[in-house]
């Protein structure tokens, strides 16, 4: 079958289903361009909630089916590859993470969305790379344990006076970015902006002209009067900025900036788990309200 055969199949059982297909920012260039909606995990998530589908393709990891189930209970998930997982929401559990939580009462957990729905049902709050910063601000206590991703939490400390207890996670794949690949990339191309994702490794966020999440970089190199970036993030972002800029160049920072994971997800997958209607990801209740609690709270704060 071809790819424009499968294409038109998945589009014929989402409408059958009543189903919204979900891509991540990560996916596949053709998975991307057959959804409905493409963002980040959170917003991807919150979109679940809001659509009045009653099923959910979600074409991402397993933490981020879990975020759709726990804002979209009513609703059936389906995340076509269950071993899609992440290695950095893998680096924390329960018992390890109370354990902390014992070692410091009284100081509030700062979950990054990145995370499972069991680690969120024992935080305080959670955040993503967009809003980390303000989430912090928002807590009145002097200190923060701050989980997974000690990345992220050593780039958020830097604008805070709160002492930070971090998690010793990461992700593997923006930690394989080098500071000597992008100094290389921008001493060969002197007039392009680097831009990177605070999960890089801070020897790589020092070298950026700018730092930001997924979607802040859609908006910035839109909006930029630059001609060249140098990305450096997960690859599959190229494909909506190359799409969104066609006048602009973009240089991935590093061929090592590929998620295995990411790139699980097939058309193939995708027309599997809607002919057979699995696998369905289903928060359970116990897990399912003190994790919403976490992520209300984050929701609760106003935006700019």
């Amino acid at each position: 079958m071809s790819s424009e055969e499968i294409k038109q199949q998945i589009r014929a059982l989402l409408k059958e289903r009543n189903g919204v297909l979900l891509a991540h920012n990560y996916m596949r260039d053709e998975v991307q361009e057959l959804a409905d909606i493409t963002g980040d995990s959170l917003a991807l998530s919150m979109e679940a909630a809001n659509t009045a589908a009653s099923v959910i393709v979600f074409c991402g990891v397993h933490f981020m089916a879990e975020s759709a189930s726990i804002l979209a209970p009513d609703k059936t998930v389906l995340l076509p590859r269950l071993d899609a997982g992440c290695p950095m929401a893998d680096m924390v559990t329960v018992e390890a993470l109370l354990q902390l939580k014992a070692q410091h009462p009284g100081v509030p957990v700062v979950t990054y969305v990145n995370s499972s729905a069991a680690v969120k049902a024992v935080s305080d709050i959670c955040c993503t790379s967009a809003n980390a910063v303000k989430v912090v601000d928002s807590l009145a206590e002097p200190e923060v344990i701050f989980v997974p991703d000690k990345n992220l939490g050593r780039y958020v400390a830097h604008f805070s006076s709160k002492t930070f207890h971090f998690w010793e996670g990461y992700c593997p794949t923006h930690e394989r970015l080098q500071p000597d690949a992008v100094r290389r990339l921008k001493q060969e191309h002197p007039d392009a902006l680097f831009i990177c994702h605070p999960e890089c490794n801070p020897a790589v966020v020092a070298l950026a002209d700018h730092v930001c999440s997924t979607s802040g970089m859609y908006d910035y190199c839109k909006k930029s009067p630059a001609r060249r970036f140098i990305i450096g993030t997960e690859a599959g972002i190229l494909y909506r900025l190359k799409r969104e800029n066609p006048a602009k160049e973009f240089l991935l920072a590093s061929p090592a900036l590929v998620c295995p994971n990411m790139k699980l997800t097939s058309l193939e997958d995708i027309l599997a788990a809607l002919t057979s209607m699995t696998p369905v990801v289903k928060v359970p209740e116990e897990i399912r309200l003190p994790a919403k609690r976490a992520l209300d709270r984050m929701l609760a704060i106003p935006r700019d």
